[in-house]
């Protein structure tokens, strides 16, 4: 079984590198540093601009640069799907602070491009002769020194692909079973079933084609369509990109992850039409809505369809620790009437999975506002002490109690802060999903976990790979939790029902406290000291415009006015601007906002 295992790892690299059999390696762009009034359009004359390389190099903190080439289709690359491909040397490095782009096709924007993100389909029956304008707008990240722009045209052979994922997914999950567990010696019977089938001999010839699609049918059939489907445990697993308004940049960059990782998740909707993801923060979709409406209009009709939850309740995930009790109501105001405003639809869950602890008024503001549920998982970032519950009922100060769920997802095989600590970030990799089962404290009352998986801040979210992923352990292999894609309100709604009732049903009364992040009370004073002057000056401007009204009824109330500066308390209240944790530019943007 063991040199069984070896064939089968040693058939899939193999099936990995011939997944793109053909590649036109494009040589020189266009360039020019800083921003260009209409970069994208094909029309554009840039003939001034400088020529830039294969071999040259670009970058610098925090700097835009426009790259603008055009590429026509050669003539083997005929009938086949076509993408287009990009590196810059950083892969495989943290997502938030390395290049970013955003890249249109003939005028349009297509999507975004990052460390994570490298590939956009051009045609899926390419003709030869066939010629694309391709613009980039690339931001250099926030790290010193100059990286590569390496790209490349690319046939995908979709079979190969598909056999590729076929399997390695199942192939993971047995990794993660004992030797002698027949879960296990199942999976590779199966497997090595399917990688006998193949003739690899001489690729892409009729016998190499014709046997990938035999493998393919066995697998669908056999493993996938007899085999599987045998697992009562599910996780519940919705994509998300975690975008904070600022911390290591400032909120101008901010505008453009939230418009690069949106755009990326509405085309990777396109090619998977199971695919559903959620987002909080509506200041997040105000700067998308600004800046880009057409992405903006996407998202409305992906919202229409059910593929799109926006939930969260608040305006921007907010500290909870400094933010006075006026202003975690505001937030709430502020956030479930844009959702409601924009999109039609009324927030039930309050979604902090990053902050930094959570004051023991909440429940009672959060029930009195119509939230029925919270979803975290940073007190799983507790350095000495484990919370012994995942899902329980949060009790407040005044006996009030909300339904929590915190995420538990994490792996048996990576390392992270602390042995205890899951994320909001998951991968839906097969290790993930077992590990968030195996990491679940309240087996007893519940049999379903909820992830949330993609790349964060800039990182463009889902990726291709963690969608054929999804399609795989949906399925039900066997030795790992069945995936359901779905809305983080359809999970808590079933577990509500669920486990309400049960008299086991854990209570936590008072403060959820972060053993982390120290030092949020007192970082930045200035800051914090200008936030509750704010709060004090609107709460102030508010009774008075109110009393002027009253008495004068001739001058209007100033609603709009009131409204804008709270938003601007709002949005400085996030939980890496008011505790103090961002960099320095962050602060000199809040001062000469609130001054």
């Amino acid at each position: 079984m063991y040199f069984t295992e070896q064939k089968i790892n040693r058939i899939l690299e193999e099936l990995k590198k011939q997944r793109y059999p053909e590649v036109f390696q494009i040589q020189t762009y266009k360039v020019k540093k800083g921003d260009v009034q209409g970069g994208e359009r094909p029309g554009l004359d840039d003939s001034l601009w400088d020529d830039f390389h294969r071999t040259d190099r670009w970058g610098g903190k925090d700097t835009h640069y426009w790259f603008r080439t055009s590429v026509t289709i050669p003539e083997n690359f005929h009938g086949k799907t076509v993408v287009y491909r990009l590196e810059t040397g950083r892969e495989g490095q943290w997502d938030a602070l390395n290049p970013q782009f955003l890249i249109y096709v003939n005028g349009e924007l297509i999507q975004g491009l990052d460390v994570n993100h490298r590939e956009t389909e051009l045609s899926a029956c390419a003709l030869p002769g066939e010629t694309y304008s391709i613009a980039l707008y690339a931001w250099s990240g926030t790290t010193d020194g100059l990286v590569e722009l390496r790209s490349e045209l690319a046939v995908l052979d979709s079979e190969t692909e598909k056999l590729y994922y076929n399997i390695k997914v199942p192939l993971e999950v047995a990794a993660l079973l004992d030797a002698e567990d027949q879960r296990r010696i199942n999976i590779l019977k199966y497997l090595d079933a399917a990688v006998n089938l193949l003739d690899l001999r001489k690729p892409f010839s009729g016998d190499y084609t014709r046997t990938i699609q035999k493998a393919n049918e066995y697998l669908e059939n056999e493993f996938y369509g007899d085999y599987c489907d045998q697992n009562e445990i599910t996780a519940l697993c919705v994509g998300h990109t975690h975008i904070d308004v600022a911390w290591l940049w400032r909120l101008a960059q901010t505008r453009e992850k939230a418009g690069r990782s949106f755009s990326t998740v509405l085309k990777l909707m396109e090619d998977y039409p199971e695919y559903v993801f959620m987002s909080s923060q509506p200041q997040l979709y105000q700067f998308v809505k600004e800046d880009y409406p057409q992405v903006y209009d996407k998202i409305r009709q992906r919202v229409r369809e059910g593929r799109w939850e926006p939930e969260g309740a608040m305006w921007v995930e907010a500290d909870c620790n400094l933010s006075s009790g006026e202003s975690l109501v505001r937030q709430i105001l502020f956030g479930t009437r844009f959702f409601e405003r924009e999109f039609g639809v009324k927030n039930k869950v309050l979604w902090l999975p990053d902050v930094f602890g959570y004051s023991a008024a909440l429940p009672q503001i959060l029930k009195k506002s119509g939230i029925e549920y919270f979803v975290t998982s940073k007190i799983s970032w507790n350095e000495y002490n484990k919370m012994p519950y995942d899902t329980f009922m949060w009790v407040g100060l005044d006996g009030t109690g909300i339904l929590t769920h915190f995420l538990t997802t994490c792996s048996p095989l990576k390392k992270w802060y602390h042995p205890h600590t899951t994320t909001y970030n998951g991968d839906l990799s097969p290790d993930e999903i077992f590990g968030s089962w195996q990491r679940y404290q309240q087996k007893n009352l519940n049999n379903e976990v909820l992830v949330s998986y993609g790349f964060g801040d800039g990182g463009g979210g889902p990726t291709k790979e963690m969608l054929e992923n999804g399609r795989r352990l949906q399925k039900g292999i066997p030795g790992c939790p069945k995936v359901k894609l779905g809305t983080s309100l359809s999970f808590l709604e079933r577990l509500k029902e669920h486990i309400l009732h049960n008299p086991k049903l854990p209570k936590w009364v008072g403060e959820l406290y972060l053993e982390y992040h120290r030092g949020t009370y007192t970082s930045m004073a200035r800051n914090k000291k200008y936030n509750r002057k704010g709060e004090f000056l609107l709460q102030d401007l508010e009774w008075l415009s109110t009393l002027n009204h009253v008495i004068d009824s001739g001058d209007g109330y100033p609603a709009e006015k009131i409204n804008s500066c709270w938003q601007t308390i709002l949005t400085n209240q996030f939980h890496d601007i008011l505790p103090g944790s961002s960099i320095e530019e962050v602060y000199e943007d809040s001062q000469e906002q609130y001054l």
